[in-house]
């Protein structure tokens, strides 16, 4: 997996925003980076441009932190540099798909700051007239990347199609997440190419703290809805065989961030399966789950499901709690799913959630390299946890104090201790 070799010839300069949210540089301190809330001087090689699509956050009631370049010590910003005594906030960078963070946003945390919403905080400084990010490109694939959509184009064809399938639930559910949301796997299924979404669960068994689509604590808000119903497997069918006879690279997917848990309707979705590869052999039918129902997992193996993505955030089953906080189930049903489908001969992703200075510390790294030796799942989709990274510190009661080797090192060390593991972001076709 080849990374971004383009970095900036000399290191970037804080950034911050105003109270009415401008952003600004300040070139008397050097961006800094945070990882698992200890502050960074990022190395020249961290960083890559803003990549295209990537937005800039601003981080209510948190002070940003730079690094002074005379003495190399972080310091806080507390008020604006060019108006004295007006408020500043910390600016963040949500980073499009297929990049991975190397550090997050550095910033102090105020008295009664809300929580942050459920996206990733990726480090962002100013040098050279743009912004860079402390990251990497994960997956070269374009699927979703920005210039691959033209808004005129999906407008068209998704009004076309809701019409042709007005009685068809799930289309219209999936016409809401493309127009509302913009999501990228919705907006590719009315553009009849690459994956398509197929969520079918309105119930979880998890109560994950970071739930995109279910927050009933009030601490923050889903970023999207829950779909909330069942649809038939006709439903489902009627949608997947056509996507799977037609599509370039085609892949359906079940378990989509618009639901709860797949597997709570492995009846619907057997059923659906089997109604599937009774018409076509074509493309990837894929599942993406918490693998809590490992004989769940079987039969819709045996039914025809080619791949499995396996959401974790960590390889630890007391980090794993405190963050799915699951029901009924637990780390040890998840890796019985991922030998269930291995023997089987499917394919098995790992969906690991990353969080600087988590996934990179020597304990997270000795868990995963047991896990990889002993279930050899074939690839691991690095995807950033979209969660206030103080929130899930403390959820999952994890120690900042805790030494990390850093996540290019980690990569560097994933890929030389495992040279035939897939690193990437995306489900890959694999028929």
């Amino acid at each position: 997996m080849p990374q971004n070799s383009k970095h900036p010839a000399g290191q970037p300069t804080l950034v911050f925003a105003d109270a009415k949210g401008s952003i600004t540089d300040f070139p008397a301190l050097l961006m800094a980076g945070m990882s698992a809330g200890q502050f960074q001087l990022p190395q020249r090689e961290d960083f890559i441009p803003l990549p295209e699509g990537s937005e800039l956050f601003v981080l209510p009631g948190r002070l940003p932190v730079g690094y002074d370049p005379d003495s190399g010590e972080p310091l806080l910003l507390e008020d604006d540099p060019y108006r004295p005594g007006e408020p500043i906030q910390a600016v963040a960078a949500f980073m499009s798909p297929a990049h991975t963070a190397v550090l997050n946003s550095a910033y102090q945390t105020q008295e009664k700051a809300p929580h942050l919403p459920l996206f990733a905080y990726t480090a962002v400084g100013w040098y050279d007239d743009r912004f860079w990010t402390t990251a990497f490109r994960s997956d070269f694939d374009i699927r979703q990347d920005t210039s691959q959509f033209n808004q005129t184009v999906i407008n068209d064809r998704t009004k076309k199609k809701l019409k042709q399938y007005r009685n068809n639930r799930l289309v219209q559910h999936l016409g809401k997440c493309c127009l509302t949301y913009a999501c990228p796997a919705a907006r590719n299924y009315f553009l009849g190419r690459w994956e398509a979404p197929l969520p079918t669960s309105p119930v979880c068994n998890a109560r994950c703290v970071g739930c995109i689509s279910l927050q009933s604590s009030g601490k923050c808000s889903a970023t999207q809805d829950r779909i909330r119903f069942v649809p038939t497997p006709t439903e489902i069918a009627e949608i997947a065989i056509a996507h799977l006879e037609h599509a370039e690279r085609a892949i359906v997917s079940f378990g989509q961030g618009c639901e709860g848990e797949p597997l709570l309707q492995a009846d619907t979705i057997e059923k659906a399966i089997a109604m599937i590869r009774k018409k076509t052999d074509q493309g990837t039918i894929n599942l993406n789950s918490n693998a809590s129902l490992p004989q769940a997992v079987k039969r819709l193996s045996a039914a025809g499901l080619d791949s499995l993505r396996v959401s974790i955030n960590s390889a630890q089953t007391h980090y794993h709690s405190g963050y799915y906080r699951p029901q009924n189930f637990s780390l040890a049903d998840v890796l019985e799913s991922i030998q269930v489908m291995k023997e089987s001969g499917g394919f098995v992703s790992l969906n690991y959630f990353i969080l600087p200075g988590v996934t990179d510390s020597a304990e997270e790294y000795a868990a995963l390299r047991h896990l990889l030796q002993t279930y050899q799942p074939d690839r691991i989709q690095l995807r950033n946890l979209n969660m206030d990274p103080e929130w899930y510190l403390r959820s999952i009661k994890f120690s900042t104090e805790t030494p990390a080797m850093g996540m290019r090192q980690w990569l560097e060390k994933i890929k030389e201790e495992f040279p035939e593991l897939q690193l990437g972001y995306y489900n890959p076709a694999i028929r």
